[in-house]
């Protein structure tokens, strides 16, 4: 009886540190947010009386109304969720069918495919042969430029082959048995069981997409077809060093404070992760726990 207490308080006691790491690695995590919120809505003499904190410095919504107010900030919104959306559909699919065949005992290309996977995780072509590429395969300057590229990963297949591998073979077996394709086990079979795995990945990869600027920078020429986050780089590196009232006249910032417009156009960038994260928070737990 007396070990049972003592372990029932070193399990608590266990819970408990877990619980504070967890809560202050939480705090580094919101706390940058939650200040970077706080000076995208202060007014600029707020700042100029105190330093930022938790709480704003005075009350304005000049900043969000002058970047939203923008034409270019809805088209570079539908800019990026397409790229993230059909991006992500792309690398799901493409993904799991190439990790499915390397599934199966009978197929004898399984090795060589692997290997080849496991060569490009250490080796590069470079920024150069890259950009030569792209031009060769007529995608410059087109959408599957930020698209395709990004669609197959060698670490991606490795996870999904993993995943599959440990769903139950008996499923694929009575499949074949029943004259099912290779293509209907994988679509009504084997996806339709790993959806913590798509869901996490799903949202890797949306994440990916909707940070990626530098993809555009080099690819991109029409800026009709830039992402959200290049004009959020631009922003950031317009608002930096001298003259930088003329650069905010360029941009339309007039009455607003470069502080809280680069904070306000923070928080414009990435709000829609933000709202698009506890939708799939169970999937992504589920997901993060089977592939441990």
């Amino acid at each position: 009886m007396i070990k049972q207490v003592r372990l029932q308080r070193h399990i608590d006691i266990s819970q408990i540190l877990i619980l504070l790491v967890l809560f202050f690695l939480s705090l580094t995590f919101v706390l940058p947010i939650v200040i970077t919120f706080s000076i995208s809505v202060s007014t600029p003499e707020g700042l100029l009386e105190q330093n930022s904190g938790l709480l704003p410095r005075g009350f304005t919504l000049e900043a969000y109304k002058t970047i939203l107010n923008d034409p270019r900030v809805l088209r570079y919104y539908v800019n990026t969720i397409i790229y993230a959306v059909l991006g992500t559909i792309i690398m799901l699919v493409l993904t799991s069918m190439l990790a499915y065949p390397l599934i199966d005992d009978k197929f004898s290309g399984k090795k060589i495919i692997t290997v080849l996977l496991i060569i490009t995780m250490f080796f590069s072509g470079g920024l150069v042969p890259y950009y030569l590429l792209i031009r060769n395969l007529k995608m410059y300057n087109t959408i599957w430029a930020m698209i395709l590229p990004g669609s197959i990963s060698a670490w991606n297949v490795i996870v999904f082959k993993t995943f599959f591998i440990d769903l139950p073979k008996e499923l694929r077996e009575a499949a074949y048995i029943d004259g099912a394709s290779h293509f209907i086990t994988l679509f009504k079979i084997i996806i339709p069981l790993s959806k913590p795995l798509f869901a996490t990945f799903a949202l890797f990869s949306i994440v990916g997409y909707w940070n990626d600027y530098f993809t555009a920078l080099i690819f991109l020429r029409d800026e009709n077809k830039y992402p959200i986050a290049l004009l959020l780089r631009k922003m950031l590196v317009l608002l930096d060093g001298t003259d930088v009232k003329g650069r905010m006249m360029a941009l339309g910032l007039r009455n607003v404070n470069t502080r809280t417009a680069k904070s306000a156009a923070v928080i414009v960038t990435m709000l829609p992760i933000i709202m698009i994260y506890p939708s799939l928070q169970k999937y992504f737990t589920k997901g993060i726990l089977r592939l441990n």
